[in-house]
């Protein structure tokens, strides 16, 4: 049987030089008696798995908000998929999985509910009050809101994956990394960065012909579609929508990813990385596109933003979600008792604006838009203790 010992052992024998070793690592906040069998990262992983905020994850909005059909993808889906496509590309580039992986399953914790307008609702809430930024949030559910141990407040995962979570997609703007004075994160966190951008384009593009959000036939404009349309319907003629969108989908997150390895392999050599630091510490990041990749993927994302984000079904739900928050916001500012009870917790030196912030960007899609109705709707509730 394996010990974590072991498992150490070979992640020094097996991984590339400038991957992160979990008996490396730099620790936890608050010092705990090391696992038998797991390593430090793989607790870090499962702890994020067994979290409030990642079960909430379910039913919150992806573009599509839960109600709208079972097929769309949410938070939780949308998780797993870039764990999927991150430990894909970890294990062929002989980085360290496990911490990839926890990085990518925590990403989007701090996401609050109704997906980006939520974020922009929530940030302009607070800004005089110190803003909101999901990458934050998430930060601050793992060190503070997540309230699962005696011994201390949030999950106490190890600096590295706090570090990934928080360096997610913004490099100027992270407390971790400007203490340490490490300009760039570890490859781990580079690659659940790309991943999680290689997912959300690819199956958006999947959500959006499936609800109808998109033509097909107007996706001849986008060339990552438009090469991949061409070799599939060399193989098979005829192909039905359902299956030719599913494997033109695949063909793209395959092209993304076969580049984004390459990519990053040729920059490794042409760094001269060799450990860890050199990663952090580079002129330029490490892991990403060839160029010509990079302008494919962001005709996508242009196309995408054009033509689904600004669909006028998305828009009129990016409407009442505002609508919802920011309603929520005015009575909880108003009343503050109508917030639950861990909201006043005894002795918080946080303010109330934070409380509220926590509260709201905590909830889901369908328990905002019930505590709404609660709030705003005169019959809603009545007779019943709440």
């Amino acid at each position: 049987m394996l010990k974590r010992q072991d498992i150490e052992k070979l992640e020094e024998q097996y991984l590339a030089p400038y991957a992160v070793k979990s008996g490396a690592s730099l620790g936890r906040r608050i010092r705990e008696k090391e696992h038998a069998y797991r390593t430090r990262f793989q607790r870090d992983r499962d702890r994020v798995i067994h979290s409030s905020a990642f079960r909430k994850l379910e039913y919150k909005t992806q573009v599509f908000v839960y109600h709208e059909g079972d097929y769309y993808r949410t938070r939780l889906t949308h998780s797993l998929e870039v764990a999927q496509i991150t430990r894909s590309i970890c294990k062929s580039l002989r980085l360290n999985e496990d911490l990839a992986e926890a990085i990518a399953l925590a990403h989007d914790l701090g996401h609050p509910p109704f997906g980006h307008t939520g974020q922009r609702v929530l940030n302009q809430l607070m800004k005089d009050h110190g803003g909101f930024e999901h990458n934050r949030q998430s930060l601050r559910i793992v060190t503070v809101l997540e309230k699962r141990y005696p011994d201390f407040e949030g999950l106490n995962l190890t600096w590295e994956v706090q570090e990934g979570i928080s360096k997610h997609s913004r490099d100027g703007d992270n407390p971790i990394l400007k203490n340490k004075q490490f300009k760039y994160p570890t490859l781990e966190g580079q690659v659940a960065d790309f991943s999680d951008g290689i997912a959300y384009n690819a199956h958006d593009l999947d959500d959006g012909i499936t609800s109808n959000l998109l033509d097909p036939g107007e996706l001849g404009s986008v060339t990552l579609w438009k090469e991949n349309e061409k070799v599939l319907e060399q193989r098979y003629a005829n192909l039905d929508l359902e299956l030719k969108k599913y494997q033109i989908v695949r063909a793209i997150i395959n092209d993304l990813v076969t580049d984004f390895r390459k990519t990053t392999l040729r920059n490794v050599r042409k760094y001269g990385i060799e450990t860890v630091d050199d990663v952090r510490s580079c002129k330029a990041r490490v892991a990403g596109f060839s160029k010509e990749c990079n302008e494919k993927n962001l005709e996508l994302k242009r196309f995408l933003f054009k033509n689904m984000y600004h669909h006028r079904k998305v828009r009129r739900m990016e409407f009442k979600a505002e609508l919802y928050l920011t309603k929520l916001f005015e009575a909880f500012s108003r009343y503050p008792e109508l917030l639950p009870e861990t909201a006043h917790k005894e002795g918080s030196k946080d303010s109330m604006e934070r409380r509220i912030c926590d509260t709201i960007s905590g909830m889901t899609d369908r328990s905002s838009i019930d505590e709404y109705k609660k709030l705003y709707s005169p019959d809603e509730g009545l007779g019943t203790l709440i």
